[in-house]
């Protein structure tokens, strides 16, 4: 995979972050925050992370973008939803 684009999240200190695999084309698109609270060492030495609800990963291969463009008999239109089946 490689990084292609990075973009500001809508909350604070987020970003998405594009990549696309450059054998089959798959784009996927990471949310995910810039910094995570740490909480003081534990007695067994491990770092302990604070609760972080924001994160998710989202993929598509290039075929079902096709698929999706057959379907409507046109393009999408850029910011707009696809179509729901």
């Amino acid at each position: 995979m490689l990084l292609e684009k990075v973009y500001r999240g809508p909350l604070r200190d987020t970003v998405i972050q594009r990549w696309r695999d450059p054998i089959d084309g798959s784009v996927c698109f990471l949310y995910l925050p810039i910094s995570a609270p740490l909480v003081p060492q534990s007695q067994s030495g491990y770092a302990q992370y604070g609760p972080n609800q924001i994160g998710s990963i989202s993929c598509v291969h290039n075929t079902e973008v096709v698929q999706i463009w057959q379907g409507t008999g046109a393009p999408p239109v850029p910011g707009q939803s696809p179509p729901k089946r």
